[in-house]
């Protein structure tokens, strides 16, 4: 049901993403190509890492994450960067499945956390995850540098 995914999930991997902006309402913010996609998960020093569902061969979700680290208890987690599964696959189990498998690796490698951002309007996520213990870190507020402001900020002296 749930496996690591191979080079040659590339494609159906950059569909669901492209699925997973629209559902976002933010279709044009997925400008990532299946060249980097093979390059960043599959290549030679690989990023990010990808679980897939499979229902009767056909990949029906995604879950791709890769490690962050915590200095205050001096251990790695994952960050889970996008979970999503086809709505005519949704109600099945995958999404839960998927947050057992990071969870089965967190806990085998020693890993002390995974966590992962939802939108705040993403009302059935936002209970689903509470209904498995996860805690909002509303307390938090993400900051982000990108694009020009990025280039300006990487290229100042």
């Amino acid at each position: 049901m749930i496996r690591f995914a191979r080079k040659e999930d590339a494609p159906r991997i950059h569909q669901l993403i492209k699925d997973l902006a629209e559902y976002e309402k933010a279709p044009l913010e997925a400008k990532a190509t299946i060249q980097q996609i093979e390059e960043t998960i599959f290549g030679d020093n690989p990023v990010a890492y990808c679980h897939v569902a499979e229902d009767n061969g056909l990949v029906v979700g995604i879950s791709i994450w890769f490690l962050n680290y915590s200095t205050w208890v001096g251990k790695p987690g994952i960050y889970l960067e996008d979970l999503y599964v086809d709505p005519a696959y949704r109600g099945k189990g995958y999404g839960l499945a998927f947050l057992k498998e990071l969870g089965k690796i967190c806990v085998e490698r020693d890993y002390e956390r995974l966590q992962w951002w939802v939108l705040d309007w993403n009302q059935p996520s936002i209970d689903f995850y509470k209904s498995l213990g996860a805690v909002p870190m509303d307390e938090w507020t993400v900051y982000r540098v990108s694009g020009e402001a990025l280039k300006k900020l990487g290229t100042s002296s």
